[in-house]
């Protein structure tokens, strides 16, 4: 039987891309009008297996809100990442050519992202809630002169052709899924090299850069460490780190030597590096 994994997000979605990434052509999505849905949903077992969830993204950034979420939840470990490459195609109906065309639409970001090539025609673009969406519109309307900006996965489910493909900007531009699990559901990952923590320091002079030392000393890569304000304190920070190392055991030692320089330590959880 297949998973169902909730995404944020229409079916057609990078997410949906990500999600299939992961578990395979047949997982079945479960769309979410937000994040904050995503992990409702992925925590209770009455409503999906999993979820997929977008952490950062190479061009703009960590989605800090995304943090607090899995923060917060208390329900979730993170069993897995996907990273993915950002393509946007040009998706129009079938027959329809680029001097048929008088709009695009697509999500702001979207359209951003592909705004050196749509500046070479005079379109009107308009902005919407979401890429595949877009798409979707575009199927059902079966106008010659609307145009989208999304996935091939997309153009693939809403049966469009790609008029332009590859029209973004930044040919890099990679975004980081975090794959979602219920604590009490998950177990250990063979070969696990990567972790994900969140620690509050003892706020004594130099205690970060002792922490840091401790990680390194262990031979760790810190591939990203990122402040977090602590709610309901003045100017006090957590502090979320991507932790990435060879042997598990390297891990648990840097844990342990930490306990002593902080005043929380949350594993978020132990996995597979999925940018190797």
């Amino acid at each position: 039987m297949a998973l169902s994994v909730s995404i944020q997000g229409y079916e057609g979605s990078f997410h949906q891309v990500a999600a299939q990434q992961y578990f395979g052509k047949n997982v079945n999505v479960i769309p979410c009008a937000s994040f904050r849905e995503v992990v409702k949903i992925a925590s209770n077992k009455k409503l999906g297996d999993a979820g997929v969830m977008a952490i950062e993204n190479s061009i703009a950034g960590s989605i800090l809100p995304n943090y607090t979420l899995l923060q917060n939840s208390g329900k979730l470990k993170i069993v897995g990442e996907v990273y993915l490459p950002i393509k946007q195609h040009l998706l129009v109906n079938p027959g329809v050519k680029l001097e048929d065309i008088h709009e695009v639409h697509s999500h702001h970001m979207a359209i951003q992202q592909c705004m050196e090539y749509l500046d070479k025609f005079n379109w009107k673009l308009v902005e919407t809630d979401d890429t595949a969406l877009s798409a979707k519109h575009v199927h059902q309307r079966k106008s010659k002169h609307i145009a989208a900006v999304a996935s091939k996965l997309a153009a693939d489910l809403f049966k469009l052709e790609i008029v332009a493909p590859n029209i973004h900007t930044q040919k890099s531009n990679y975004t980081r899924f975090l794959i979602l699990n219920r604590t009490e559901e998950v177990t250990t990952i063979a070969d696990a090299n990567k972790a994900s923590i969140n620690f509050e320091t003892n706020h004594t002079k130099g205690s970060l850069a002792k922490v840091l030392n401790i990680i390194a000393d262990e031979d760790i890569n810190l591939s990203k460490l990122q402040s977090m304000p602590i709610a309901g304190t003045n100017f006090k920070y957590s502090f979320h780190a991507d932790l990435e190392f060879t042997n598990v055991e390297q891990f648990h030692n840097a844990i342990e030597k930490m306990q002593a320089l902080t005043e929380k330590i949350v594993v978020f959880g132990v996995y597979k590096n999925g940018n190797q």
